[in-house]
């Protein structure tokens, strides 16, 4: 089985995802890692963002491996690398590409061919696999999204004004959305999920519950 969870930045699909792949004896693929990587890449490789055919010719020769822990470029464990403000800041360069999109979509289907996952996005339920046989959209309002944000950079010993925070999640949220392709938009048969006020076993008790009932009907 394949359980999508998407939703906007900071409603905390990454890490909800992950819990709920070990509680149910699933493993566990960070999609949005795999975008990170190769935005890296290019970044490394000082790929000029601005000419679109430097981008899809990178893309198809950039070395990404994904080992069920962690996002590997040529081999180089880039796990913490992929998670700096300047890897996502740029990443809409590659995350808008039709040829990029294509190419890392299929090695998420081909990753997951056979196994029982959990995997998390902007698109996973509505394009990547949108025969998933659970899909759930999970979200939260803007300022909680921030406070969370703000709460986990500061534990990470990288403090940044809330305000900074909330400003920048609101323009990713307004491109996520816009975007001609991999938009960020519940899958129609997705269940959604308003987080606020819920806590994280909360979320985490409903999404088990919600991807019991749908092994269910399947046996």
């Amino acid at each position: 089985m394949i359980v999508t969870i998407d939703g906007p930045a900071g409603a905390g699909k990454s890490s909800i995802a992950k819990i709920a792949a070990d509680r149910l004896g699933f493993e566990f693929l960070d999609t949005g890692a795999l975008y990170r990587a190769m935005t890296l890449a290019a970044i490394r490789a000082q790929v000029d963002f601005s000419d679109t055919q430097e981008i899809i010719r990178f893309s198809s020769t950039v070395d990404i491996q994904w080992d069920g822990q962690r996002v590997l470029l040529k081999g180089e464990d880039v796990s913490a690398q992929i998670r700096t403000p300047p890897v996502t800041d740029a990443i809409r360069f590659v995350a808008d590409l039709p040829d990029s999109r294509s190419r890392l979509s299929e090695i998420q289907r081909q990753v997951s061919t056979g196994r029982n996952m959990v995997t998390e996005g902007r698109d996973q339920g509505s394009e990547v696999f949108s025969d998933a046989e659970c899909k759930i959209f999970l979200t939260a309002s803007p300022e909680e999204r921030a406070r969370r944000r703000h709460q986990q950079l500061a534990d990470m010993g990288r403090p940044v004004p809330l305000e900074e925070i909330l400003r920048a999640q609101d323009r990713r949220d307004e491109e996520d959305r816009s975007r001609e392709i991999g938009a960020l938009r519940p899958a129609d048969d997705a269940s959604i999920i308003e987080s606020d006020g819920m806590t994280t076993d909360d979320v985490l008790e409903l999404i088990l519950k919600i991807v019991r009932s749908k092994i269910a009907e399947q046996s």
